[in-house]
C-alpha cells in the first residue's frame, strides 16, 4: 500500500519540468525533458500509463521506476550527469607504458575511470625474473606490478582521492597484496600533497629524502611524463609517507584517504576456481583474506571502494550461457554474504561494498541480465537478510563479450560490440567497457581503443533514444524475457543447492562441467553453421574465403621493458628489504593483530631515515596468519618493504597453495 500512496508524488517527480531531491545533504536539480532537433520534448524517464490500480500495483512490485525497489529499471533515479559509464580496460608492458595509455584514454574526459589489466606474472603472484616460465610473460597482456613503487608509477598524475577518479583492478589470486599496494599508493599521494602545500614542510621532506638515498640509486619514472600527468605520486619513490611525516599526521591522512578513495578490486576467488584459473592460495585461505579485506573496510570506514567484484564475465568467456553466468555469479555472491555474516559482520556494514561484473553477448537473454540481477539481489537482501535500501542496490560493471569477437573479418567486431553496448546502456549498467575490434588477435592499439571508446560516446551523446533513461521499461518482449530468465536462474539455484551449495558443487566440479558443456554446444553450432556468424561461417568474402587477417600490429613488451622491470624490483628489494631488517621487532598489536607503532630512528651507516611503521616483516605477516589475525591489516604494512613475489611465497607457507580437486 505504501507504493500506491507514494505513487502520485513519484509520478509528479518525473513528469514535472524539473525535479529537485536531496542526496547526502546536497540538493540535486534535474531537468526532466530534453528537446530534440525536431523541437519535441523527450522525457528523461518515460512514465507508465496504467489506468487500473491492479496494473499499477503489478508494475510497482516487479518493475518500479529507476531508483526504487526492486530496482529492475536501475538502482538510481537518474544516470550520473557529467560522468558517462565509460570504463576502458588497459594494461601492457611497464607501469610507465600503461600510465601513458591511461592518460591518453582520459584526456579531455570529465572523469578518469581507470580499469587495470595485469600480466600473468602479476596475476600468479610472482616477481619479474629471468626464469624461463616468467621472463617471456613480463608485461604481456597486462601491466607488470611487483612493488609499491610500480603502483605509484601506474597511477601517477591521477589524484586517487578526487571525486572524479575511480580505479578498477582485475586481480584475484594476489588481490589482497595488490590492494594493499593501491591503498598505500593513495595514502602516499595525499602525504605528498600535504607536504607540497607548505614550502617549509616540503623542504624538510626533501632533506629526509636526500639523506635516505645518499649513496644509493634513486627509483624513477622511466621516460617523459605524458600529457595530463603532473607527477603526483612520484615525489618519493623508494620511500613511504610514514617516513616523512609524524605518526599523528600520517594516521589522519590515512583515515581521510581510506574514507574517500573510490574504486573496485575484483578479488573473486570463487569464480577463479570455477572458470578463470588464476588461483594461487588455497580456497579456504583465499576466502579468509577476502573476509579480512572486508573487515578492514568496516573497521576503517572504507565506504566508496568495492572490496570484491563478484564476476560472471569470466564464467561467460569460458563458455557459459547467460543464464548460467547469472545464476553462478549470484549464487557466488550469496555465498560471500553468508560467509561474511558467519564472521560476525552486519549485512549493512558490508553489502554496499559488494559489486558485480557481467559479460554482455548477443543472445536475447543478455538484453535483461541487469534487470534480472538487480531484482533477484534486491529481493534477497530485503526479504532474507533484512538489509537496508543501500544494501539492496546491486551495482555492476559490464563488458562486451570478448568471446564474440572473431579473427575473421575483424572489422565486423565493432558492429557486434556496438549492439552489445546498446544492450548494456539501455539496461542502465553502472559502468561499461567496450572491447576493441582487434582484441581477437592482440592487445588493442591506440587506434582500436579510440574506436571502442567512440562506440560508447556516440551512443551516449548522439543516439536519440538514449535521451530516455528507462527505454526497456514497458516493452512486452523485455518484460517477458525478464520473467523467463529470472525463473531459469531460480531453477539453477535449486540445482546448486542440491549439490551442497556453491562450495559443495565446486568440490564435484559441477560449475566447471556445466560451463564446458555449454561451451561445446556453442562451438558445435558455430562450426556446423546452425549459428550464423557473419564473416565467420556465412557471408564470406570471395577473394579470401574468410581467412584470418594476417597484417596487424601485435603489441608485446620489449626486451628493454622486461630488463627494466627485473632491475627495478631488485633495486627496490635492496632498498626496502634492508630497511625492514633494520627495524626493531614488532611491538603492539591491534585486536586483530594489525596494530602498529611508529619508531623514529636513523641508522647511520645505512642512512635509513625517520618514520617507519613496524609490523613490517614477512615473519610478522606469517605470524598474523597463523594466529588468525587480520592478514590484510598486516599486508598494508608488508607491501611497504617487500615485493609481490616475496609476500606470496611467505603466505604459501602458512595459508597453503591452491590445488584443484580432481
Amino acid at each position: 500500500m505504501r507504493n500506491l500512496r507514494e505513487w502520485p508524488q513519484r509520478l509528479k517527480s518525473i513528469t514535472d519540468e524539473v525535479n529537485e531531491y536531496q542526496v547526502r545533504g546536497r540538493t540535486i536539480r534535474v531537468e526532466n525533458y530534453r528537446e530534440s532537433l525536431s523541437h519535441q520534448k523527450i522525457p528523461k524517464i518515460a512514465a507508465p500509463r496504467y489506468r487500473s490500480w491492479g496494473e499499477l500495483l503489478a508494475f510497482l512490485g516487479k518493475e518500479n521506476l529507476p531508483g526504487y525497489y526492486p530496482y529492475t529499471g536501475g538502482v538510481y533515479p537518474y544516470r550520473r550527469t557529467g560522468e558517462d559509464p565509460t570504463r576502458m580496460f588497459a594494461g601492457e608492458g611497464t607501469p610507465e607504458r600503461t600510465n601513458r595509455r591511461f592518460h591518453y584514454l582520459s584526456l579531455g574526459q570529465p572523469a578518469a575511470r581507470l580499469s587495470t589489466a595485469f600480466d600473468s606474472v602479476t596475476l600468479y603472484g610472482e616477481d619479474p625474473a629471468p626464469r624461463p616460465d616468467i621472463y617471456g610473460k613480463i608485461g604481456n597482456s597486462g601491466v607488470n606490478i611487483p612493488t609499491l613503487d610500480d603502483m605509484k608509477k601506474l597511477y601517477s598524475g591521477f589524484d586517487l582521492c578526487a571525486p572524479t577518479t575511480s580505479v578498477s583492478m582485475t586481480i584475484n589470486g594476489p588481490a589482497p597484496i595488490i590492494l594493499a599496494m593501491f591503498m598505500n599508493c593513495a595514502i602516499d599521494q595525499q602525504v605528498e600533497k600535504y607536504l607540497r602545500a607548505d614550502p617549509e614542510r616540503w623542504a624538510e621532506a626533501q632533506k629526509k629524502i636526500d639523506a635516505f638515498f645518499k649513496g644509493r640509486e634513486r627509483p624513477r619514472y622511466h621516460g617523459d611524463l605524458p600529457k595530463g600527468n603532473d607527477g603526483l605520486g612520484l615525489a618519493f619513490l623508494g620511500m613511504t609517507g610514514d617516513q616523512l611525516v609524524d605518526p599523528e599526521t600520517y594516521a589522519r591522512i590515512k583515515a581521510e584517504t581510506l574514507s574517500t578513495v573510490r574504486g573496485t578490486v575484483q578479488a573473486d576467488i570463487l569464480k577463479e576456481d570455477q572458470a578463470q584459473n588464476t588461483c594461487i592460495f588455497s580456497t579456504e585461505f583465499a576466502l579468509r583474506m577476502m573476509g579480512d579485506i572486508q573487515q578492514y573496510f568496516v573497521d576503517h570506514k572504507v565506504r566508496n571502494f568495492y572490496s570484491v567484484s563478484i564476476s560472471g564475465y569470466h564464467i561467460a568467456e569460458a563458455g557459459a550461457n547467460p543464464i548460467s553466468q547469472l545464476a553462478f555469479t549470484l549464487s557466488n555472491g550469496f555465498t560471500i554474504v553468508e560467509y561474511y555474516l558467519a564472521r560476525g559482520m552486519k549485512i549493512d556494514d558490508f553489502a554496499p561494498n559488494l559489486s558485480f561484473f557481467f559479460s554482455n553477448g548477443m543472445d536475447p537473454e543478455y538484453t535483461v541480465i541487469g534487470r534480472v540481477a538487480r531484482r533477484i539481489w534486491a529481493r534477497a537482501m530485503r526479504e532474507r537478510y533484512g538489509a537496508n535500501e543501500r544494501s539492496q542496490m546491486m551495482k555492476y560493471h559490464i563488458q562486451t563479450s570478448g568471446r564474440s569477437l572473431h579473427a575473421q573479418e575483424i572489422q565486423f567486431n565493432d558492429i557486434r560490440t556496438t549492439l552489445q553496448a546498446l544492450y548494456a546502456l539501455f539496461d542502465n549498467c553502472n559502468s561499461l567497457h567496450t572491447n576493441a575490434y582487434d582484441e581477437a588477435i592482440t592487445t588493442p592499439t591506440e587506434e582500436s581503443v579510440r574506436r571502442a571508446v567512440a562506440i560508447q560516446m556516440i551512443i551516449n551523446k548522439e543516439l536519440g533514444l538514449n535521451y530516455c533513461e528507462n527505454p526497456w521499461q514497458g516493452s512486452f518482449i523485455v518484460e517477458q524475457l525478464t520473467d523467463l530468465v529470472e525463473e531459469a536462474v531460480y531453477k539453477e539455484f535449486e540445482a546448486i543447492s542440491e549439490r551442497g551449495g556453491v562450495l559443495g558443487a565446486m568440490d564435484t566440479m559441477y560449475q566447471r562441467g556445466k560451463i564446458q558443456e555449454e561451451s561445446l554446444y556453442y562451438e558445435q553450432k558455430k562450426h556446423d553453421g546452425s549459428l550464423p556468424l557473419i564473416g565467420v561461417n556465412t557471408f564470406l568474402p570471395k577473394e579470401h574465403g574468410g581467412e584470418v587477417a594476417t597484417e596487424i600490429e601485435l603489441i608485446r613488451s620489449t626486451e628493454e621493458e622486461k630488463a627494466q622491470q627485473i632491475a627495478n624490483v631488485r633495486n627496490w628489494q635492496s632498498i626496502r628489504n634492508r630497511l625492514a631488517s633494520l627495524l626493531p621487532p614488532h611491538a603492539g598489536e591491534g585486536r586483530d593483530g594489525g596494530g602498529s607503532t611508529s619508531h623514529a630512528h636513523v641508522v647511520e651507516d645505512e642512512t635509513v631515515a625517520d618514520e617507519v611503521h613496524d609490523g613490517h616483516g614477512l615473519a610478522y605477516l606469517q605470524d598474523t596468519a597463523r594466529r588468525r589475525g587480520n592478514v590484510f591489516e598486516a599486508l598494508v604494512e608488508a607491501v611497504k618493504t617487500h615485493s609481490l613475489g616475496q609476500i606470496s611465497h611467505a603466505l604459501y607457507e602458512v595459508g597453503g597453495e591452491y590445488r584443484r580437486n580432481m
